[in-house]
């Protein structure tokens, strides 16, 4: 392939369409915001660009703020964590079949994406509703077994508007960004590796701990990065599986911008969160550079 260097007219105008969508419609929208967040609302409609720190002050002051975010951190922590759990079985099946079944396998794993998020955040209100398909099932198990003779008539689980429905929902929504990546990485996994620490007296758990987690570990980190940060800034699934009980930062931020007309609160907001990205960019990178033995 012919170096870029050689024929600059050539990459620039392949270049040029993609650079200008990503100036015009990502970092122009990005750098007004960040630059409301230096602003005051002088009125309803006008805001005035005066770089004040009092919003970034007053998301990390506030109780109020601090435990909407600490809260919002663990949710998405203990989400990930349960998607990685969930996911790295899954990866590693799908990476060991061969043929049609792995075809198949992937279809479903990408399948979520052809549905609407509004619709698959719907569809699990009607399987954790009090008459929902889960309550149903229960009841049904509860009263064939015969436990309604003995305990009385059952007593649905209270399984929406709180925070187990949140996690629950954003594992549901987001578990393939968790289980691409790790079938990208352990795709590429040497299996031989695995045979012979077997082969030398390892046990199972051993290997899976000692080999495949060190050498699929910059598919466990890039998975991690893709789930924990959408999910950190998450609205929708908060909003119709949590209801008031279960907010969290991204529906704090969403009042500010629509019911509360704060922007430049909401901007700062928004932007605490785009800080945690970039720090989170940043480890991604640091780990890669080490991965390579320190290049860059």
């Amino acid at each position: 392939m012919e170096n870029w260097n050689e024929n600059k007219t050539t990459f620039w105008i392949f270049a040029l369409p993609g650079t200008f969508w990503l100036v015009v419609f990502f970092m122009i929208p990005l750098s007004i915001i960040w630059a409301l967040s230096f602003g005051e609302q002088v009125s309803l409609t006008k805001t005035e660009i005066t770089g004040t720190l009092e919003h970034y002050a007053r998301a990390l002051g506030d109780p109020v703020y601090l435990k909407i975010i600490w809260k919002s951190i663990w949710i998405s922590a203990l989400a990930t964590f349960l998607c990685l759990l969930i996911a790295y079985p899954i990866a590693f099946l799908i990476s060991f079949v061969r043929g049609r079944m792995k075809m198949i396998l992937l279809a479903a794993v990408i399948l979520p994406f052809w549905i609407n998020l509004l619709i698959r955040t719907y569809a699990l209100i009607a399987v954790f509703r009090t008459r929902g398909f889960v309550n149903f099932s229960l009841e049904w198990v509860y009263n064939t077994v015969g436990f309604d003779y003995l305990f009385g008539p059952f007593q649905p689980l209270e399984l929406l508007y709180n925070n187990g429905a949140v996690v629950l929902g954003l594992i549901y929504v987001f578990m393939p960004f968790m289980v691409l990546p790790l079938y990208a990485s352990i795709e590429r996994l040497d299996k031989s590796l695995l045979e012979a620490s077997l082969d030398l007296g390892a046990t199972q758990f051993k290997t899976f701990w000692n080999i495949s987690v060190p050498l699929t570990m910059p598919g466990i980190v890039s998975g991690i990065i893709l789930v924990f940060i959408p999910m950190l800034g998450s609205f929708l699934i908060p909003d119709l599986l949590g209801g008031t009980n279960a907010q969290m930062i991204g529906n704090v931020i969403e009042r500010q911008f629509k019911a509360a007309n704060n922007y430049p609160f909401g901007a700062a907001l928004s932007f605490l969160l785009m800080y945690v990205t970039f720090a989170a960019l940043a480890l991604r990178a640091w780990h890669a550079s080490r991965s390579r033995g320190g290049e860059v």
